[in-house]
């Protein structure tokens, strides 16, 4: 027998996510509450230039309390297709348009609590062209050669989930730069 939603219920409607608390009937019978946080989906990108340097951010992250080293990333507005976020916000947080753009995979960022999904896309054939960044950002790139990335990554300094992950699903398209 599988849970049972039983009642759901709002809790918060937020800028960016919703709060709802589910009640479930168990399997084995009992009610418990899940506290779900309603996201409409984000995209994870992996810029790579000519060089073989991949492009990440550095920005404070306020829940962290302190600056952290990522990949770009960002929201879907809406419904907007994850291929068209992932070419709007690689503009809007590096400067850099992709002549070519790979989506190369999917998860669930954080599936105990969270509905968001994130789909990964590689950024290749990079040219400027900036778009206005978000009025909350503020960034700072940092070019950093595929082979250092992994290394950060595999020596816990890049303590950010969504990069790590996107960078092991990267990785088969990287080789020849390891």
């Amino acid at each position: 027998m599988p849970f049972e939603l039983l009642h759901s219920e709002t809790l918060l409607k937020g800028r960016a996510f919703t709060i709802r608390r589910d009640t479930l009937k168990t399997p084995d019978g009992r009610e418990t509450k899940f506290d779900i946080v309603e996201h409409g989906g984000s995209v994870v990108i992996i810029p790579i230039d000519h060089e073989g340097n991949l492009l990440f951010v550095r920005q404070y992250r306020h829940a962290a309390g302190m600056d952290l080293l990522e990949l770009p990333a960002g929201t879907r507005d809406g419904d907007e297709p994850f291929e068209v976020c992932a070419a709007r916000e690689i503009r809007e947080e590096t400067g850099m348009e992709a002549g070519t753009l790979k989506h190369i995979g999917s998860f669930y960022l954080a599936p105990g609590y969270s509905t968001e999904y994130m789909g990964v896309f590689l950024a290749m054939e990079l040219k400027s062209n900036p778009l206005q960044a978000d009025d909350d950002e503020f960034l700072s790139i940092e070019k950093i050669p595929v082979k250092e990335a992994f290394s950060l990554a595999e020596h816990g300094d890049m303590p950010d989930a969504k990069s790590l992950a996107a960078l092991l699903m990267a990785r088969p398209h990287l080789e020849k730069y390891l």
